[in-house]
């Protein structure tokens, strides 16, 4: 009877030692575009996630942080999906994050309104992501909160009238509403728009079109990858001059990436971004020398995005203590405000999305390189679509 005894509490002891340890472990399910024309974005988030954790360690309120990378391959919804529900089902994570791609980030939203699990999304900017659930939270930006911002900085620097050119799909189409919107509240007159295909179209045609109209600057908006450069080349050969007629667009539109395929055509672009490597501050010099440290390359946006998702996530966890589940992580992130290399930033408590410093840049020669240097900045700008009318 008495070995019965002791048996039953040596297994009753290993049950108490294996569920604490269990208890001990906080498992993130990261979704990302690892392989597939996106893997270079989702591989610059996931240095942003890694350089953080080893920074700050991988325990947070007395717990392990353990992350579960999962791969959707591009845009893939439906494996979003399929992936997310298996994260938390077998994998039993505590919360999802990643998202380079809207489609994805969409996909996953409703996993996590069904699951109640915490959702940080690290990049993915289409503004109604955080609507699909009310525990996702974003460390990004939005495309309106750029493109609204760019609208009205033009209006109010002297720029009368503008012909807008945009990719003729989700993002793009967001980011000519909202630009065009800010532009003419502002008192500007848009001469002419036109949307051409996503798939790498020969731009030069388009581009006859707008210098035809004689505006006083063109807004281009296109994905990063190979594009930034078609239009660049596109550009420079119709005899655009960016010091005459003034180039406007989103950030991809002058990367790191993008200039250096595009030569000096490239000076005098004007960009609105909410992170650059350039940016002028001691914490993003920091963090800029500490990324190429260990990755031998520039942080960017994505970067940027999860590692600020990261610092969102802890920041939460030692607030709540260590408690995971959806209501207390998304209570513990609403209002979280923090300093980041690219600037103070918050979460709006209303809407669980980003406030930060909007940034105005100009491609401009620095030491003999093409650099996107701060022109003008405007702080703590929200989700033009949730800002009261």
């Amino acid at each position: 009877m008495r070995n019965i005894l002791l048996a039953v509490t040596a297994v009753a002891a290993v049950l108490a030692v294996t569920s604490a340890q269990a208890q001990q472990t906080i498992k993130i399910g990261l979704i990302l575009a690892y392989s597939g024309q996106f893997a270079d974005p989702s591989a610059q988030m996931d240095n942003g996630i890694k350089l953080y954790m080893k920074q700050y360690g991988d325990t947070v309120a007395g717990k392990k942080i353990e992350l579960i990378r999962r791969d959707t391959g591009g845009i893939a919804p439906d494996i979003a999906k399929r992936l997310a529900q298996e994260l938390i089902v077998r994998d039993n994570v505590d919360m999802l994050a990643g998202f380079a791609l809207t489609p994805n980030a969409l996909a996953a939203g409703d996993v996590s309104a069904q699951a109640k699990k915490f959702m940080v999304n690290m990049n993915a900017a289409t503004a109604i992501i955080t609507t699909k659930s009310p525990y996702i939270a974003r460390t990004s930006v939005t495309t309106p909160q750029l493109n609204h911002t760019l609208g009205v900085w033009a209006a109010k620097n002297g720029i009368k009238k503008i012909y807008t050119m945009v990719s003729d799909y989700g993002p793009g189409i967001d980011a000519e509403t909202w630009f065009q919107k800010g532009f003419k509240d502002g008192g500007g007159e848009i001469v002419g728009s036109v949307r051409f295909p996503v798939a790498n179209p020969d731009f030069s045609a388009f581009v006859q079109r707008a210098k035809d109209s004689n505006p006083d600057a063109i807004y281009i908006w296109v994905p990063g990858g190979a594009q930034p450069a078609a239009i660049g080349k596109a550009l420079a050969e119709r005899g655009i001059d960016a010091s005459k007629t003034k180039i406007l667009g989103q950030d991809a539109l002058a990367a790191e990436t993008a200039l250096k395929s595009m030569g000096d055509s490239a000076l005098g672009i004007i960009t609105v971004a909410n992170y650059d490597y350039n940016l002028n501050s001691p914490m993003n010099k920091a963090f800029v020398k500490a990324y190429n440290d260990e990755f031998h390359r520039n942080p960017d946006f994505f970067a940027v995005g999860g590692y600020d998702g990261m610092h969102l996530i802890y920041a939460a966890l030692q607030k709540t203590g260590g408690k995971t589940d959806g209501d207390s992580l998304i209570a513990a992130a609403k209002g979280m405000a923090w300093e980041s290399p690219r600037g103070p930033m918050s979460i709006d408590p209303e809407t669980r999305d980003v406030v930060q410093t909007v940034h105005i840049d100009r491609v401009e020669k620095v030491g003999g390189d093409l650099r996107n240097v701060e022109i003008d900045k405007v702080p703590n700008v929200n989700d033009p679509g949730h800002m009261p009318h």
